[in-house]
Protein backbone atom coordinates (compact mmCIF):
# COMPACT_ATOMS: atom_id res chain seq x y z
CA UNK A 1 0.00 0.00 0.00
CA UNK A 2 2.94 2.54 1.19
CA UNK A 3 4.28 1.57 -2.19
CA UNK A 4 1.52 2.10 -4.33
CA UNK A 5 1.12 5.77 -2.41
CA UNK A 6 4.44 6.61 -3.17
CA UNK A 7 4.06 5.79 -6.86
CA UNK A 8 -0.02 7.71 -7.38
CA UNK A 9 2.09 11.28 -5.08
CA UNK A 10 5.35 10.83 -7.75
CA UNK A 11 3.00 11.28 -10.86
CA UNK A 12 0.93 13.21 -9.45
CA UNK A 13 4.32 15.93 -9.10
CA UNK A 14 5.41 14.57 -12.57
CA UNK A 15 1.78 16.04 -13.69
CA UNK A 16 1.92 19.47 -11.52
CA UNK A 17 5.40 19.98 -13.12
CA UNK A 18 4.23 19.58 -16.28
CA UNK A 19 1.73 22.74 -16.19
CA UNK A 20 3.79 25.14 -15.94
CA UNK A 21 6.82 25.71 -18.10
CA UNK A 22 7.63 29.40 -16.19
CA UNK A 23 6.78 27.51 -12.72
CA UNK A 24 9.24 28.97 -10.04
CA UNK A 25 12.43 26.73 -10.46
CA UNK A 26 12.32 26.65 -6.80
CA UNK A 27 9.11 24.33 -7.33
CA UNK A 28 11.23 21.33 -8.97
CA UNK A 29 13.00 20.42 -5.71
CA UNK A 30 9.78 20.92 -2.92
CA UNK A 31 7.68 17.61 -2.18
CA UNK A 32 4.33 17.04 -3.61
CA UNK A 33 1.49 17.00 -1.02
CA UNK A 34 -2.16 15.35 -2.45
CA UNK A 35 -5.31 15.43 -0.16
CA UNK A 36 -8.63 13.97 -1.19
CA UNK A 37 -11.40 11.94 0.50
CA UNK A 38 -10.13 8.63 -1.42
CA UNK A 39 -7.30 7.37 -3.46
CA UNK A 40 -7.67 4.13 -5.54
CA UNK A 41 -4.00 3.06 -7.58
CA UNK A 42 -4.00 0.47 -10.30
CA UNK A 43 -0.14 -0.70 -9.95
CA UNK A 44 -0.28 -2.93 -12.96
CA UNK A 45 -2.17 -0.68 -15.28
CA UNK A 46 -0.40 2.25 -13.84
CA UNK A 47 -3.13 4.53 -12.81
CA UNK A 48 -4.01 6.42 -9.71
CA UNK A 49 -7.38 7.98 -9.24
CA UNK A 50 -7.93 11.00 -6.17
CA UNK A 51 -11.13 12.01 -5.62
CA UNK A 52 -13.24 13.93 -3.47
CA UNK A 53 -11.82 17.41 -2.85
CA UNK A 54 -8.79 17.02 -4.18
CA UNK A 55 -6.08 19.76 -3.73
CA UNK A 56 -2.15 19.08 -4.95
CA UNK A 57 0.69 21.03 -4.03
CA UNK A 58 4.19 21.86 -4.97
CA UNK A 59 5.89 24.69 -3.87
CA UNK A 60 4.10 27.41 -5.10
CA UNK A 61 2.22 25.12 -7.58
CA UNK A 62 -1.83 24.70 -6.64
CA UNK A 63 -4.19 22.16 -8.45
CA UNK A 64 -7.79 21.73 -6.99
CA UNK A 65 -10.07 19.45 -8.21
CA UNK A 66 -12.89 17.12 -7.92
CA UNK A 67 -11.10 14.41 -9.13
CA UNK A 68 -7.78 13.48 -10.60
CA UNK A 69 -6.95 10.87 -12.44
CA UNK A 70 -3.02 9.96 -13.40
CA UNK A 71 -1.83 7.76 -15.95
CA UNK A 72 2.09 6.57 -16.32
CA UNK A 73 3.26 5.39 -19.55
CA UNK A 74 6.03 2.84 -19.88
CA UNK A 75 8.52 5.37 -20.36
CA UNK A 76 7.28 7.32 -17.37
CA UNK A 77 5.72 10.27 -18.28
CA UNK A 78 2.54 11.01 -16.31
CA UNK A 79 -1.08 11.72 -18.29
CA UNK A 80 -3.65 13.44 -16.05
CA UNK A 81 -7.13 14.66 -16.22
CA UNK A 82 -8.56 16.52 -13.68
CA UNK A 83 -12.17 17.56 -13.43
CA UNK A 84 -14.25 20.13 -11.24
CA UNK A 85 -16.63 22.90 -10.95
CA UNK A 86 -14.05 24.26 -11.80
CA UNK A 87 -10.95 23.05 -11.60
CA UNK A 88 -8.46 25.42 -10.39
CA UNK A 89 -4.58 26.11 -11.01
CA UNK A 90 -2.52 28.94 -9.56
CA UNK A 91 1.31 29.00 -9.88
CA UNK A 92 3.94 31.17 -9.12
CA UNK A 93 6.17 32.06 -12.05
CA UNK A 94 9.74 32.89 -12.07
CA UNK A 95 11.37 36.24 -12.00
CA UNK A 96 12.64 38.35 -15.60
CA UNK A 97 14.88 40.38 -14.92
CA UNK A 98 14.54 43.06 -13.05
CA UNK A 99 10.52 42.00 -12.14
CA UNK A 100 9.16 39.46 -9.39
CA UNK A 101 7.61 36.24 -10.79
CA UNK A 102 4.10 36.70 -11.19
CA UNK A 103 1.04 34.74 -10.17
CA UNK A 104 -1.00 32.33 -12.79
CA UNK A 105 -4.11 31.38 -12.28
CA UNK A 106 -6.30 28.95 -14.41
CA UNK A 107 -9.92 26.96 -14.05
CA UNK A 108 -11.65 25.39 -16.29
CA UNK A 109 -14.71 22.22 -16.09
CA UNK A 110 -11.42 19.60 -17.36
CA UNK A 111 -8.03 20.19 -17.39
CA UNK A 112 -5.90 17.83 -19.43
CA UNK A 113 -2.29 17.66 -18.90
CA UNK A 114 0.49 15.71 -21.27
CA UNK A 115 4.03 15.65 -19.44
CA UNK A 116 5.24 13.79 -22.73
CA UNK A 117 4.27 16.41 -25.48
CA UNK A 118 4.79 19.08 -22.94
CA UNK A 119 0.77 20.47 -23.61
CA UNK A 120 -1.96 21.41 -21.14
CA UNK A 121 -5.59 21.87 -22.05
CA UNK A 122 -8.54 22.99 -20.48
CA UNK A 123 -11.90 22.68 -21.30
CA UNK A 124 -15.32 24.75 -21.20
CA UNK A 125 -15.16 27.95 -19.27
CA UNK A 126 -11.47 28.10 -19.61
CA UNK A 127 -9.28 31.04 -18.29
CA UNK A 128 -6.32 31.95 -17.99
CA UNK A 129 -5.17 35.13 -15.76
CA UNK A 130 -1.39 36.33 -15.28
CA UNK A 131 -1.04 39.11 -14.25
CA UNK A 132 -4.19 41.69 -14.98
CA UNK A 133 -4.49 40.05 -18.37
CA UNK A 134 -6.87 37.63 -19.14
CA UNK A 135 -8.33 35.25 -21.63
CA UNK A 136 -11.08 33.73 -21.75
CA UNK A 137 -12.85 30.45 -24.33
CA UNK A 138 -14.43 27.37 -24.52
CA UNK A 139 -11.08 25.65 -24.91
CA UNK A 140 -7.45 26.52 -24.02
CA UNK A 141 -4.33 25.04 -25.49
CA UNK A 142 -0.69 25.88 -23.78
CA UNK A 143 2.19 23.64 -25.88
CA UNK A 144 5.06 24.26 -23.43
CA UNK A 145 7.57 23.27 -25.84
CA UNK A 146 6.75 26.21 -28.37
CA UNK A 147 5.25 28.31 -25.84
CA UNK A 148 2.34 28.56 -28.18
CA UNK A 149 -0.76 29.60 -26.35
CA UNK A 150 -4.36 29.08 -28.69
CA UNK A 151 -7.80 29.93 -27.28
CA UNK A 152 -11.28 28.73 -29.04
CA UNK A 153 -15.24 29.37 -28.75
CA UNK A 154 -17.11 26.65 -28.18
CA UNK A 155 -17.83 25.61 -31.66
CA UNK A 156 -21.45 25.74 -33.35
CA UNK A 157 -22.86 27.63 -30.24
CA UNK A 158 -24.86 31.16 -30.97
CA UNK A 159 -22.89 34.31 -29.54
CA UNK A 160 -20.12 32.39 -27.99
CA UNK A 161 -16.44 34.40 -28.75
CA UNK A 162 -13.61 34.51 -26.81
CA UNK A 163 -12.38 36.90 -24.93
CA UNK A 164 -9.05 38.73 -24.13
CA UNK A 165 -8.42 42.10 -21.79
CA UNK A 166 -4.76 42.89 -22.41
CA UNK A 167 -3.16 45.39 -20.00
CA UNK A 168 -0.68 47.99 -20.79
CA UNK A 169 2.74 47.48 -19.39
CA UNK A 170 4.45 50.21 -17.61
CA UNK A 171 7.25 50.65 -19.14
CA UNK A 172 10.59 49.72 -17.74
CA UNK A 173 12.68 52.63 -16.08
CA UNK A 174 16.05 53.86 -17.56
CA UNK A 175 19.08 52.68 -16.17
CA UNK A 176 20.16 55.66 -13.93
CA UNK A 177 23.12 57.41 -15.89
CA UNK A 178 26.64 56.98 -14.27
CA UNK A 179 27.49 59.54 -11.77
CA UNK A 180 30.84 61.29 -13.57
CA UNK A 181 33.04 61.83 -10.79
CA UNK A 182 33.65 65.23 -9.11
CA UNK A 183 36.68 67.41 -9.36
CA UNK A 184 38.92 67.84 -6.86
CA UNK A 185 39.62 71.14 -5.48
Amino acid sequence: MLRRCAIAVAMAAAALSAFSARAEKADQGKPTEVEANRMTSDEARRISIFEGKVVLRKGTMELRAERVVLRQDADGFVYASATGAPVQFRQKSDPRGSQEGVWVEAQAARVEIDEKNERVELFENAQVVREKDEVRGSYILYDQRSEFFSVSNAKGAPGSRVTATIQPKKPEAPAPAPRKPEARK
